[in-house]
Parts: C-alpha cells; structure tokens; sequence
C-alpha cells in the first residue's frame, strides 16, 4: 500500500485524504528553508505520538519525551536527526505547546545520511486548519492523520510525483 500526493490531497489505503503541503509548493531541487514539499519516492520509517495526550496510534510508534528535538542545523552532524536537549544547534521542539506534532509520521527525506542544507525534517503532521501551508511537511486534519497513522507501516511509500511541481 503506497501514499500518492495528489493535487486533491493524498491517496492512501482507498481513500483521498484532504492535506496541505508546504509553501513553497513542490519542488524537485528541496533546499534547506524553502518551505518546499520534495518530489520523489520517500519511505515512512517511524511514527512518534504525545503519550501524554493521546494513545498510540500505532504498535511501532514511539513517544515524544519531554526534551525531544529535531536538528535542522545544517553544521551540525546531528543536522536532521532526532536531538535531545541541550542542544545549542538551531532545531525543532517536538513536544510543543499545540498539537501540531501529537502524531509525527517520519520520512526518510535527505535521512540517515543528511546532505547539509537539502532539508530537513518532512513529516506527515497535524494542519493548523485546512489550507494552511506547511514549511515542507504533509498535514492533515487530526481525525484523519490518526487513521493514517494506524494504518501506514514502516517502509509504506511516500510518492510525490515531478509532474506537482511547479
């Protein structure tokens, strides 16, 4: 079972799920900031979940700790990598203060080996409402991004195809 990016949302598991994508629309040269969804075949490979808000959506998921992080330091070595806190390098709080990320599903985008400055962090999120761009993710309505979770297995293509970039 694959997930296609659509122009009328993501197809996954019979079903068209409304999303939102980046602001910077879809592009096949992703950089570091742009606020680009990348082109191409990308792999789910974990799921994390606010154990504090919510159950697991998923056996496999894994909970967001107080102090999780994302590195988007290009100079780091850590840079697109899940961080812990300390972390002096420019990242993301992963347990933030709104729901956004009570479910993460991770992308394999410019990951394990992360080429500095290509992006980083794609994730399949909660939208803040419908339309709303991201910074380069896929977001969704929280009802459905549950189900998605639940369904998506490790591995499960991502495919966000050339012909959406514009």
């Amino acid at each position: 079972m694959e997930m296609v990016l659509t122009p009328a949302g993501l197809r996954f598991a019979g079903r068209l799920w409304p999303c939102s994508i980046g602001r910077g629309g879809v592009r096949a040269d992703k950089r570091e900031g742009d606020g680009a969804t990348p082109v191409g075949v990308h792999r789910i490979v974990g799921t994390l979940y606010r154990p504090d808000r919510l159950p697991a959506p998923a056996p496999w998921a894994l909970p967001i700790r107080p102090g999780d992080l994302w590195s988007d330091d290009v100079g780091d070595a850590a840079y697109n990598m899940m961080v812990r806190a300390p972390y002096g390098g420019s990242h993301e709080t992963l347990r933030r203060a709104d729901p956004l990320y009570d479910i993460v599903l991770l992308t394999d985008w410019n990951w394990p080996d992360a080429e500095p400055g290509r992006g980083s962090a794609i994730f399949l999120h909660q939208q803040r409402r419908p339309g709303y761009p991201t910074e380069g993710c896929i977001a969704f309505r929280r009802d459905h991004l549950r189900r998605i979770a639940a369904l998506a297995l490790p591995g499960t293509p991502l495919i966000v195809p050339e012909a959406l970039a514009g």
